[in-house]
């Protein structure tokens, strides 16, 4: 059975969204510590089932950004919470899922977890 946040992310599977930035690639997670590889955001105005705005990684340059808009071309669908990730990609740009796997492996590494796409 798909979880109300799968059902939100695969409405957005290859979709042009813009993605505000608030742990650029570089900066410590608040809690954790841990430093964020890659751009990491969300959604603004979009409520995930968790209350906050739906989550989006932002992979394809390696530089720190605040803002960025590309496609939605994968889901991080976690297997054991409702907090589901965009993974977002400017449109000239396509990872594999081993590639998208490594790179938010600094993150996902605690979740049980699956890629997705359309």
């Amino acid at each position: 059975m798909e979880t109300e946040s799968l059902k939100l992310a695969r409405e957005f599977l290859g979709k042009e969204v813009s993605v505000v930035i608030d742990r650029p690639r570089g900066s410590k997670h608040p809690k954790h510590g841990f430093v964020y590889e890659v751009n990491y955001g969300y959604i603004e105005g979009i409520k995930a089932p968790d209350g906050e705005e739906l989550d989006a990684y932002y992979l394809g340059t390696d530089q720190p950004v605040e803002k960025a808009t590309g496609i939605v071309k994968a889901i991080v669908h976690r297997l054991e919470n409702d907090d589901d990730k965009l993974i977002v990609m400017p449109e000239n740009i396509d990872f594999s899922d081993e590639e998208i796997e490594k790179l938010v492996t600094f993150q996902e590494k605690w979740f049980k977890h699956t890629i997705i796409r359309e």
